[in-house]
């Protein structure tokens, strides 16, 4: 794994020894080809960060500030020490669950974009994750006015019901489904 494209393009990136799935550079480099400038002066948002692709990827490519939030003591250290290695600022790392971090967010900002890439839906408690994550109201309204939410999941698989999101487009990327959904207006 490595920084596709910015400041610190080139640069390899620490995957933890864990159990977790990085997103793939085809899929990053195809994900962020199609933000285009989007990313500059962006407040990033990186769910389920693993060793924090999405985030650096971001920061390197322009974006104002970047927050990191993953369960796995280990992949946080890798982030850590990945934000280091790459020499970009205004990465936090929060060591917590994603729905704990839902549950404090009224105090957060807004983000412009949200990336997460949930354990894929394979067994029943994964399929809660992402049902949970899509039905929860504190996510949606963690996003800007204008503000995108970009969910990779298993390639094949259908979305739960997510009452709050419009689907803007869906690609695939070998194992990978990238959506690309929006606010539903009220």
């Amino acid at each position: 794994m490595r920084v596709i494209a910015g400041k610190a393009g080139g640069l390899p990136l620490k995957t933890p020894k864990t159990n977790l799935r990085p997103t793939t550079d085809r899929a990053r480099e195809a994900v962020f080809s199609s933000l285009g400038e989007r990313v500059v002066g962006a407040a990033v948002l990186d769910l389920y960060a693993g060793g924090g692709g999405y985030g650096i990827e971001a920061l390197s490519r322009g974006a104002a500030s970047a927050v990191f939030v993953e369960s796995h003591r280990e992949a946080c250290r890798a982030i850590g020490e990945n934000l280091a290695a790459t020499r970009l600022e205004n990465g936090r790392v929060r060591e917590e669950t994603v729905s704990a971090f839902l549950s404090r967010s009224r105090r957060e900002p807004a983000y412009d974009l949200v990336f997460a890439d949930p354990p894929y839906a394979r067994g029943e408690a994964e399929a809660e994750e992402l049902g949970g994550l899509l039905a929860d109201e504190a996510l949606p309204a963690l996003l800007a006015g204008g503000g995108l939410f970009v969910l990779e999941t298993r390639a094949g698989g259908d979305l739960p019901p997510a009452p709050s999101w419009h689907i803007e487009r869906t690609r695939r990327y070998g194992a990978a489904s990238i959506h690309y959904l929006v606010k539903k207006r009220d």
